[in-house]
């Protein structure tokens, strides 16, 4: 007994003795690691949904990579199989995976994690899923997660495939800051997040599969009406342009006219090591258009009746005041009088402004009316392009304290100053002159997918389906084909194509006397001029080299992109059997004997009319006051040894063989002659054919 009781009381003082070591001497460091290991629950996104072109091709999407750990005391993996393996696997780390180490220092670093109880042993960071793959097939790592400590976990990155092509328009979302497309529509592409829960340690955090998930839901997918091969045309031809003038940024954008779709749409600017699309110049900036804007002043005057295009307008050899100001023509022509439409045609800043100035400075109704005029165009309003931060318009008010109102701000108004428009919002104007005064919306997103299934599907939606009469759309069409052919673009003529457009140059600092001048070049048109399929607008600011005018600098990039649309297109080449010669029966074929079925598609390949007679063989006839062809029926006995001449080797070996005769040959082309005469009773004889 007492034997047994001092074994009793010396286990009593040896648990208090490791009670006083653990919560005196070492509670400080355990506690730490209490706080430093524990159970969190943590947000999990599902796969961020592509952005696809409008033919299925990858403009964005999200590629996998992992996080690589190691957990050497997974529950399946025995110290044993950990020990005798140790050597291989870190053969294949040194040799296959990441030789910054050797295989001794691979076996050290395995071994030193083992010892000191490590459970998720840091590899490597951001690696690709066919390196993944590799890894998987390694020793011990080949038994998985639980019987192998292998832990890989998925990452994600965006990805675009086609590098910068519309880079600045597809966009991205960093933390609170959303751009482009990835910013309109994140709430869709990101899909719902799901909960996992982690095991916090010193080491990091480790996924634990022994808990219940909340599985994310993957975003969806969204195609936009971007084609990539026209988008890759468009930005190449600003890219060029930007690069010969020494630029500083650029904008092209390319519109399917009956739709609005954008087809293309490029921003590029200069940086420090290249060219970039750094800011969406064609929706985020507003600027004064310059000459392109006088197409909203002649819509305006032709709407109300106050002009014709054969009315004169006095020119004064391209110089005029107003109040205080004098207005000059960019470029000297020397007339003193000329016509409307020739006055539009050569861009006549002092024939427009005094034209407007004219008709509607003479009292503020006067007034009122011209700015009510370029809201009948929605030139006051964005376009609601899908894109977040699109710059409002700017078109001053008559009866606005703040809007600086004074004589000269109608006739300057009149020729692209004083009011600011994005590229798109301008383009939204030429677009409706191509669509014969219907206007859409321009967009750039047509479907959202969700596995196949379309989630959302978006419409060309029309603003307005007259926004210019008739008879002034015809008027302003004319006027900016005659720009292409007689006016500021007339280089820029084509011979195998006809397009219409007009050139735009603005001073962009005329407010300051002592600035060095800088201009804003433009080029806004569409084509074919007749029966348009696209338009387009290319804006280039500040060119340094080899001019600065709208149809220098950015009307042979408007010229390229249409160039390269027309080969690219097929529906834009002008068929050569546009106009089809009525049928000259002399010329049908007559007398051609086959398979009624093969005559039907070679007469419907060539269009020409067919009148059926006939059951399954036929011989063709023709008449000569009709202007088709007849297909006559051809009756073939299967006793007998049919008639095959005029036949080609096809129909005849078919038919003669069919009655079990042996059939020779010689020649190509139809049958001129054969040597057992059509009717004779078919009893398996051999016939020798001759083809010519």
């Amino acid at each position: 007994m007492y034997i047994l009781l001092s074994l009793v009381v010396l286990a009593a003082v040896g648990i208090f003795a490791q009670l006083v070591k653990v919560n005196v001497f070492e509670g400080e460091e355990l506690r730490e690691l209490i706080d430093q290991s524990y159970i969190v629950e943590k947000k999990i996104r599902g796969e961020r949904g592509t952005i696809f072109a409008d033919d299925g091709a990858i403009l964005a999407a999200s590629t996998p990579l992992y996080n690589l750990r190691f957990d050497p005391h997974a529950a399946g993996l025995t110290e044993e199989i950990f020990r005798e393996k140790l050597d291989s696997l870190s053969y294949y780390l040194a040799y296959y995976f990441d030789d910054k180490y050797t295989v001794g220092a691979w076996h050290d670093r395995l071994e030193e994690a083992y010892d000191r109880g490590d459970k998720y042993f840091f590899l490597k960071n951001n690696v690709s899923y066919p390196e993944v793959e590799l890894l998987r097939k390694f020793p011990i790592f080949r038994r998985g997660r639980n019987g192998g400590g292998f832990i890989a976990d998925r990452n994600e990155k965006r990805a675009h495939p086609f590098r910068i092509l519309a880079r600045r328009t597809l966009g991205y979302v960093k933390e609170d800051v959303k751009v482009g497309l990835e910013g309109s529509f994140d709430d869709y592409l990101k899909g719902e997040e799901g909960t996992g829960y982690m095991l916090k340690t010193p080491q990091g955090d480790i996924p634990q599969k022994n808990l219940e998930n909340i599985t994310p839901k993957n975003g969806s997918d969204i195609y936009t009406t971007i084609d990539v091969n026209l988008q890759d045309v468009v930005q190449n031809a600003l890219l060029r342009g930007l690069q010969y003038h020494d630029a500083d940024q650029g904008t092209a954008i390319l519109m399917d006219v009956k739709t609005g779709a954008i087809k293309a749409i490029s921003n590029i600017g200069k940086v420090s090591n290249g060219w970039a699309e750094v800011y969406n110049y064609a929706v985020g900036t507003a600027t004064e258009p310059g000459s392109t804007f006088k197409l909203a002043s002649m819509i305006a005057m032709l709407e109300d009746g106050y002009v014709n295009l054969q009315d004169s307008v006095v020119l004064n050899q391209g110089k005029t005041q107003f109040y205080d100001k004098e207005m000059v023509d960019a470029s000297p022509h020397g007339l003193d009088e000329t016509t409307v439409r020739h006055a539009f045609e050569i861009s006549s800043n002092v024939g427009i402004a005094s034209l407007v100035d004219k008709h509607y400075n003479h009292s503020n109704k006067g007034r009122e009316r011209f700015v009510n005029r370029l809201k009948d165009l929605y030139l006051h309003l964005p376009t609601g392009i899908e894109l977040r931060g699109e710059a409002l318009p700017y078109i001053k008010e008559p009866n606005s304290a703040v809007d600086q109102w004074s004589g000269t701000t109608i006739p300057w108004m009149a020729i692209g100053y004083e009011e600011k428009l994005t590229p798109l919002q301008m383009l939204s104007l030429y677009n409706t002159v191509a669509n014969n005064g219907k206007m859409m919306k321009p967009y750039l997103v047509r479907d959202i997918m969700n596995y196949g299934d379309v989630v959302k599907h978006f419409k060309p939606t029309i603003i307005s389906s007259r926004v210019i009469s008739p008879k002034t759309v015809v008027k302003v069409q004319s006027l900016l084909e005659g720009v292409v052919e007689r006016g500021t673009a007339k280089k820029l003529k084509s011979d195998y194509y006809r397009f219409a457009g007009k050139t735009g140059t603005a001073q962009m600092d005329y407010k300051q006397k002592k600035a060095k001048h800088r201009y804003q070049a433009s080029f806004a048109g569409y084509f074919p001029a007749k029966n348009p399929r696209y338009s387009c607008i290319v804006v280039i600011y500040n060119p340094r080299e080899h001019g600065y005018y709208g149809s220098a600098v950015a009307g042979p990039v408007f010229r390229e992109i249409a160039d390269k649309c027309y080969i690219l297109d097929p529906d834009l080449k002008y068929p050569l059997n546009a106009h089809v010669a009525k049928l000259d029966s002399k010329k049908l074929p007559s007398w051609q004997v086959g398979y009624k079925d093969d005559l039907v598609k070679v007469a419907q390949e060539f269009d020409v009319p067919v009148k059926d007679l006939a059951n399954e063989w036929a011989v063709f006839k023709t008449y000569n006051d009709v202007d088709s062809l007849f297909l006559l029926n051809r009756k073939m006995s299967k006793k007998i040894i049919p008639n095959v001449q005029g036949m080609g080797l096809k129909d005849a070996l078919y038919l003669l063989e069919n009655r079990q005769v042996k059939v020779r040959f010689k020649g190509n082309g139809k049958v001129l002659k054969q040597s057992i005469r059509g009717g004779t009773p078919a009893k398996g004889q051999t016939i020798y054919l001759r083809l010519g």
